[in-house]
């Protein structure tokens, strides 16, 4: 049984400003929400971790599925206009966010799509919510401000002027991240620098 419910991604309008992005309310039932919120790895530190070292539960298994899956890759490639079929993807986790997390930036050009489906309830701090800018230089400077909610999904074309950050914000905010990537070259790097990344937080936490 899946977990995401697709109907609500179909029915979600694509938007042009200030770059090509669709954002979806109601991306999983709230029934599974509680669900996958309880399946959720346990995240103690902060930063991107990759799926791969993570320990998980069985209702995020089967979101994790979902959003791995052929039904996602064609309903994302059709509100795209762009062919991910047989792209590879990468899948990273977030549980927590650091002051200095957040700043602005436009994602990697080997990225062809971004996903980002949150996993928090009742957001209410002003800090944490993803804004996606018309420039490089000013937060307050955005076409659309995602607050980080559960059941909310934003999803944007890998652009060279998609630039997005959010304010500042210390504490839990629970982030999967999908990204459909050029090819099987660039996404061994990216697990390998997630890797050596990993080990060094490992380490820090440590000492």
């Amino acid at each position: 049984m899946s977990i995401l419910e697709y109907e609500a991604l179909r029915r979600a309008v694509l938007n042009t400003e200030p770059f090509d992005h669709i954002i979806a309310t109601g991306a999983i039932a709230r029934e599974k929400v509680q669900e996958v919120g309880r399946d959720f790895p346990v995240l103690e530190r902060p930063g991107s971790i990759p799926l791969g070292k993570l320990e998980y539960g069985p209702a995020f298994a089967r979101l994790i599925d979902d959003l791995k899956g052929p039904e996602l890759t064609r309903i994302v490639s059709e509100k795209f206009d762009i062919d991910l079929t047989g792209r590879p993807t990468m899948i990273t986790v977030r549980g927590w966010c650091r002051p200095r997390d957040g700043k602005i930036h436009t994602d990697s050009r080997r990225k062809l799509v971004t996903l980002l489906l949150y996993m928090n309830t009742g957001w209410e701090s002003g800090g944490g919510r993803l804004r996606l800018l018309r420039s490089p230089g000013d937060i307050e400077d955005y076409g659309a401000e995602v607050p980080p909610d559960g059941e909310t999904l934003l999803i944007f074309k890998c652009t060279p002027n998609a630039w997005h950050g959010h304010k500042s914000f210390d504490g839990k905010r629970r982030t999967i991240q999908v990204n459909w990537v050029s090819d099987e070259k660039y996404l061994r790097w990216e697990q390998r620098r997630h890797g050596i990344s990993t080990f060094f937080k490992r380490l820090g936490a440590a000492f």
